[in-house]
């Protein structure tokens, strides 16, 4: 396990399980499978954003499959890697772009999401800024310079404006950099209303150019239209300032497929392939962005990302990608159902850290987790149709179920000999063939009754 696992991290992947949602801290404790997945976008991480270039990816699979999770487990990934990382789920208030600020909507969550390593829990550009003063008053502190002199208030603003006097060439960059530099002014005379003022514009809260000059001299505000803009610079800004880069993770984008109207949904089709096309291009600099999708989302063409074809051109699979064969260096990460054996894996780890938050000695043994997931799998379209929530979930209930009933057995809480409905595993290399849960029928109908 890359992190210790801790009482308060053990609290939230419980809960979180069992309510079927992704744990915000802890989820390297839980992962199983999905290593070529995992490795193509650690990839993306370590030669292609912190070498200065960018990516956008598109996680794809259906509810309950681990999307969500893999978003998660690869923003604490980030963090080991020194990004700063910011996250949003999309829903009909919040999209890439709309007539109601519903993009602004975004970036604002996003911008209330940021964090870093040692602020994991959002609101962090601030101390992101205080950081990076910080640091360069300690390096003309080192250089010998008395930190109460002139000479030293010179060295540090010509620091601060070195970085950022070199992105107003950029497309919005001079009002940016104006902003970092009330922020500094503020920081260097105590003045907390200035350091505010510059943060509310940072964050996309001021509404009007007006009352932006008047506070900051600024003649623009972050908008509906501008946003994304804005990330880009934000990307150059943080590496700029000793960090590998931003990535940004949009999950639950298929509300842009639920989008009922056809010139809306397309509008944030366009922003979205405006993302892909700068990303993919070389237009943009230690920038990463990947979004959580379904399948329906992408690939039904008469609503879906498929319907626009400029999207489609550049997301649809080669002639070549077929059974066996996966490309991951596509945009497109598909995540298949997992492994019965990597199943079983997944449920020992939650006994144990089911065992460890509640201190006691686990004692569920081969063959009654085969037991559960015999149980689990013989459910009418579970080779289709179950997905690693609803394992998990039900599992995590046994288990509590068993720890609060202490004079209970396992079988007892399963339901007696009523639970092994199917064919019974005798060892775990049975469970390596989802189609050996099922009996096969002689006929579809073989079942049937009136």
């Amino acid at each position: 396990m890359a992190n210790k696992l801790t009482k308060r991290m053990s609290t939230a992947i419980l809960n979180s399980l069992s309510a079927g949602v992704v744990p915000r801290k802890g989820a390297e404790h839980i992962v199983v499978g999905r290593k070529a997945e995992i490795d193509a976008l650690l990839h993306d991480m370590d030669e292609v954003i912190a070498d200065g270039g960018a990516t956008c990816r598109l996680v794809v699979g259906r509810y309950g499959s681990g999307k969500s999770f893999m978003l998660q487990l690869m923003r604490n990934y980030a963090f080991q890697r020194n990004f700063v990382v910011a996250d949003a789920d999309l829903s009909p208030q919040r999209r890439l772009t709309g007539s109601k600020d519903e993009g602004l909507a975004t970036y604002r969550e996003l911008m209330k999401n940021m964090a870093i390593k040692t602020r994991p829990d959002g609101n962090a550009f601030a101390t992101i800024l205080e950081k990076w003063i910080s640091k360069v008053q300690s390096k003309f502190v080192r250089a010998g310079i008395d930190r109460n002199s002139r000479r030293f208030a010179d060295a540090v603003e010509t620091g601060i404006y070195d970085v950022v006097d070199a992105m107003e060439g950029m497309v919005h960059g001079f009002d940016f950099a104006t902003v970092i530099h009330e922020y500094w002014h503020g920081h260097q005379i105590g003045d907390e209303d200035r350091k505010a003022a510059a943060m509310r514009w940072l964050r996309g809260e001021f509404n009007t150019k007006t009352e932006a000059r008047q506070a900051l001299g600024v003649r623009s505000v972050i908008d509906d239209q501008s946003w994304y803009d804005y990330i880009k610079l934000m990307a150059y800004f943080v590496h700029e300032i000793g960090y590998s880069g931003l990535i940004i993770f949009i999950d639950e984008a298929v509300n842009l497929y639920r989008i009922s109207h056809a010139v809306s949904r397309r509008n944030n089709y366009e922003r979205l392939l405006t993302v892909f096309n700068d990303t993919r291009q070389g237009g943009v600099e230690y920038l990463g962005v990947m979004f959580g999708a379904t399948p329906d989302m992408v690939q039904d063409t008469r609503r879906g990302l498929f319907s626009y074809d400029a999207l489609k051109t550049r997301l649809e699979e080669s002639q070549f990608v077929r059974e066996g064969f996966r490309d991951l260096n596509s945009p497109l990460i598909h995540l298949d159902i997992l492994h019965q054996d990597e199943i079983y894996s997944l449920l020992q780890k939650i006994c144990q850290i089911h065992a460890f938050h509640y201190k006691y000695e686990s004692n569920l043994n081969h063959e009654q987790l085969t037991s559960f997931m015999s149980e689990i799998m013989n459910r009418i379209g579970a080779d289709t149709l179950l997905t690693p929530r609803d394992i998990v979930r039900d599992f995590v209930t046994v288990l509590n179920l068993l720890h609060q009933n202490p004079n209970e057995s396992f079988e007892s809480i399963m339901g007696g000999v009523e639970f092994t409905t199917g064919k019974p595993y005798s060892d775990l290399d049975a469970l390596t063939n989802a189609n050996q849960i099922h009996d096969e029928p002689t006929s579809p109908y073989a079942s049937f009754q009136i």
